[in-house]
């Protein structure tokens, strides 16, 4: 982007004749007051759905650094089609405004290459442009993205990195006074507990079919190893729920723990592990490692039997799988079945002649849903 910042704003509010900035509190503001300021300018609209969806974010960052004394303003910048719905929407913005005018918007979102909104624009308090449009960034790190620039954005993305990488399991899971997670009952447990533990971190949500498929599985899991086994693991659920009582409703069928729904480390933990779909299940190591970006695969396939997911421990039983299917037959020809039945590898079926689950080895037919465990294969002959 051209190197443009204050001294151009500062040009074409004087064109305009536009000397005063407007406050939904203060009213009318010299512009000379945001002189010296680190100023972000933005853009917005009543009638833009993600604006209002964004505001509460800005407003809490915005709040949080005028606190703690930062030298920073923000300057509303309206695409509204009337001057009611710019009122309104200044309504909820504790920052400054330009004056309602659709020429000086046309003339701002060409200045500063505007192609959508919500945008805002960090401006230097020497009149550069700080970086390009940094909603994204205010989304994800909140009042940590300050004061938006670029060596700070690599900063935030080295931490994430880091966190990733692992090594320490609170900084993954504690967050701003927060040291526990919490049970569908309510309880609370102490992310200090789970060190030393194997970790699955679950993302998922009630309205995705998958995802609620997937969780009765890994539910089958646990239950033999937390239960039955007393292994060290532990899942904690991660949730994509669009509100709170669909949050409620997934963590009703889970045994195991969940970061609380209004916490910002469910969209850090989002971010940090780039999760692009649900379900997804990362395994973190007793020493805070990553282990599988991809333990819905690993549960699907082997369940409870691959604790605790190392690389080792999945070659180990592949390798006796092999061994066991080199021992089979290709091909069997059972006197119950009219059909040949061949050697094959099923995530799960269940055996026509014992009616029992079967997983792995399984004889097939190619022309009909029939599976035989290759031992009732053997006790047919």
């Amino acid at each position: 982007m051209e190197s443009v910042g204050q001294n151009e704003l500062k040009k074409i509010l004087a064109s305009e004749g536009i000397e005063f900035l407007t406050s939904a509190t203060d009213g009318k503001v010299p512009c000379s007051a945001v002189d010296g300021k680190t100023v972000c300018l933005f853009f917005s609209a009543n009638w833009c759905r993600p604006c209002k969806s964004f505001i509460p974010n800005l407003v809490k960052l915005y709040n949080s650094l005028k606190k703690n004394g930062e030298n920073l303003e923000i300057v509303f910048v309206s695409s509204d089609r009337d001057e009611n719905a710019y009122n309104e929407h200044l309504e909820t913005m504790p920052w400054l405004a330009v004056p309602f005018s659709s020429d000086l918007y046309t003339r701002l979102s060409g200045l500063y290459s505007i192609k959508h909104i919500p945008a805002l624009i960090p401006l230097s308090s020497e009149g550069n442009i700080v970086e390009d449009d940094v909603v994204s960034l205010v989304e994800d790190y909140g009042v940590d993205a300050y004061p938006f620039t670029r060596e700070r954005r690599d900063q935030l993305r080295v931490m994430d990195e880091r966190k990733r990488r692992g090594g320490r399991i609170e900084e993954l899971l504690a967050h701003d006074g927060r040291d526990y997670i919490i049970t569908r009952k309510g309880r609370k447990i102490l992310v200090s507990e789970l060190l030393g533990k194997t970790i699955g971190l679950y993302f998922g949500a009630h309205w995705c079919p998958p995802a609620r498929n997937f969780t009765k599985q890994l539910v089958e899991s646990y239950t033999e190893l937390v239960t039955i086994l007393n292994q060290p693991f532990e899942v904690i659920f991660i949730s994509t729920d669009r509100d709170q009582d669909e949050f409620i409703c997934s963590l009703s069928t889970m045994p195991w723990p969940a970061i609380p729904y209004e916490d910002k480390t469910r969209q850090d933990l989002k971010r940090i592990f780039d999760i692009k779909g649900i379900p997804t299940l990362i395994l973190i190591g007793p020493d805070g490692k990553t282990i599988s970006n991809n333990g819905r695969a690993v549960i699907s396939m082997y369940g409870a039997m691959a604790f605790p997911f190392t690389e080792p421990r999945i070659a180990g039983i592949e390798a006796s799988l092999r061994k066991e299917g080199d021992r089979l037959p290709r091909k069997v020809q059972d006197p119950k079945h009219v059909h040949e039945l061949k050697l094959d590898m099923a995530k799960a079926y269940v055996c026509d002649a014992c009616k029992k689950q079967g997983r792995f080895w399984t004889f097939s037919c190619d022309v009909c849903d029939y599976d035989l465990h290759p031992r009732c294969v053997e006790e047919t002959f």
